[in-house]
């Protein structure tokens, strides 16, 4: 477990919002959300209560900031090669991008799913992040995420990256083996969904090899079962 910083000279290392960002989910992988303290939060990140006020109101706001920034590395970590790649294959290195982000942050992720399990209204509230996020991911991912469909595609892929989530949580597999067979078998449910990819993901049939999540020494096959 990393030191509590007590003092600006010892908080984290960057911007002031960025370890305010680092420490709150430090701490949200030790204790519940509704448990920690906005003082808490400044002492841990080595800021002022008055510089945390500035940048958030609320430790939802900080976990939203992260949301974010989960978001941007996304959306900064393609690399172009996947463009020739049908629709689901796209998609599926976008999220699988976003698992590699969340890696570090597994813990935390895990406290947050099940505070929002005992919380409908933060359940609701993440909801609302997810669906924004999964619109960039779309995006990402060259698939339309625009008007009402996109809407629905949005908020049928925020559902689907839950339950994927459910998985990675409990995923001690360094190349995400369980997490990507789930991925794989989601996004095969997906097609039945109205609206959501069905026209797109027709022809591409389940479990095929993924070039960039292979893992070599399992086979060429994604894993078909967790």
């Amino acid at each position: 477990m990393a030191e509590t910083p007590t003092s600006r000279e010892a908080g984290p290392a960057g911007s002031e919002r960025d370890r305010i960002i680092d420490a709150f989910m430090a701490l949200l992988s030790d204790k519940r959300i509704e448990d920690i303290g906005m003082a808490e939060i400044a002492s841990r990140a080595g800021v002022s209560l008055g510089a945390l006020r500035d940048l958030f109101s609320s430790t939802f706001a900080i976990y939203a900031a992260h949301v974010k920034r989960i978001d941007r590395a996304v959306l900064d970590g393609g690399d172009g090669d996947m463009a020739e790649e049908p629709p689901r294959e796209r998609l599926f290195d976008v999220l699988m991008r976003r698992i590699e982000a969340l890696t570090p942050h597994k813990t935390a992720v895990r406290s947050i799913m099940r505070s929002a399990c005992r919380n409908p209204a933060l359940a609701l509230a993440i909801n609302e992040l997810a669906v924004r996020s999964q619109q960039w991911m779309l995006t990402a991912a060259d698939i339309d995420a625009a008007g009402p469909k996109g809407m629905v595609r949005a908020q049928g892929l925020a559902l689907l990256f839950a339950r994927v989530l459910r998985t990675f949580v409990d995923d001690d597999d360094e190349g995400h083996a369980r997490t990507m067979a789930a991925l794989d078998r989601e996004l095969a449910r997906g097609a039945r969904w109205a609206g959501f990819l069905d026209d797109l993901f027709r022809f591409v049939p389940p479990f095929r090899s993924r070039r960039r999540y292979r893992d070599e020494d399992r086979g060429d096959e994604a894993p078909a079962a967790v």
